[in-house]
């Protein structure tokens, strides 16, 4: 065998040899990929936090091995459906994991079966229901982070511009507790639903998204009806200078929720003189697939955001 090996021209030796340690690297690369998006993790999945239509509300508790003491709720939604107990792929939230993050994967009731001022009212519930089983679940109940994409993004901005505390006189002490985050990492939000601008969804006609009319409840085909449920619904009109920090990840592509979403939000927050962080991913549309990549950023973001002010607390 080395005499054949001897035998075969140098610029093939060398190019077998290049080969092969190219192989080898990206062997090992794979390796690394995967054990990095797969950490060793704690599940507890289906914990019940609330009811929606004689139907329960659910969230897993995804806790890592070696936890910091924080926690991040990650909303399950997409065109606000959601899953089912245990479908939150870790692999999703691993760079988060890896930094220690208890992660919450909070489970809503979907559209139309749930509205989406109800799916609202539900995530809070849910933020509530965390902060009330903080010691429980060995994180910080002051310092809470939340994330998603679409419209997990669109939640989780709900919860950052209108989360916060529930009626003291609340039957269920759940209910007392807040639903305040105080950091926010998310990808392309809708923001204004009363101006779809350049959106595919946008008729024209200034009412709801095309796609998602009955996902507002029978009102919303009421052009006067929908421009107070839409305003409610839309984080851009209810920012005040106590919104806590918040990254947007945005490809400069998306057609189904453009851009230009999440640049209103950036400049109406501006003018509270608060400081709204916009990454623009040129070329991306409604997703790209580095976004695992990305959330390695959020966890920076969290890292400055949370973990500082827990230290001084």
């Amino acid at each position: 065998m080395k005499k054949l090996w001897l035998k075969c021209p140098r610029w093939l030796r060398l190019s077998l040899i290049v080969s092969g340690s190219v192989i080898a690297l990206l062997a090992i690369l794979a390796g690394g990929g995967w054990w990095y998006l797969n950490p060793a993790v704690e599940r507890t999945d289906g914990v019940v936090y609330g009811q929606r239509n004689d139907q329960p509300l659910v969230l897993d508790v995804i806790r890592p091995l070696n936890p910091n003491g924080l926690g991040v709720a990650f909303m399950v939604s997409g065109g606000w459906k959601s899953g089912k107990a245990g479908e939150a792929p870790v692999l999703m939230m691993a760079p988060l994991l890896r930094r220690g993050y208890t992660v919450f994967a909070i489970y809503h009731i979907s559209q139309p079966k749930a509205t989406v001022m109800e799916i609202i009212e539900d995530v809070n519930r849910g933020i509530r229901f965390v902060r009330h089983h903080a010691e429980e679940y060995g994180i910080d109940p002051d310092h809470i982070g939340v994330s998603g994409g679409s419209a997990g993004g669109h939640l989780s901005l709900m919860l950052a511009t209108r989360g916060g505390p529930g009626p003291e006189d609340a039957e269920d002490p759940v209910d007392r507790e807040s639903s305040a985050v105080q950091a926010a990492a998310i990808f392309f939000p809708v923001t204004d639903l009363l101006n779809l601008g350049q959106s595919t969804e946008n008729l024209g006609d200034g009412g709801p998204p095309k796609s998602f009319v009955k996902s507002f409840g029978p009102n919303a085909t009421d052009l006067t009806a929908w421009k107070e449920i839409g305003r409610e619904c839309s984080p851009i009109y209810h920012i005040t200078p106590d919104l806590p920090p918040i990254l947007i990840y945005h490809g400069d592509a998306d057609t189904l929720t453009p851009l230009e979403q999440s640049e209103w939000f950036r400049d109406r927050a501006a003018e509270q003189d608060v400081d709204v962080k916009l990454v623009v991913h040129p070329g991306g549309e409604h997703g790209w697939s580095t976004m695992l990549w990305d959330l390695r950023k959020f966890a920076d973001w969290f890292d400055e955001h949370l973990k500082p002010a827990a230290a001084g607390s």
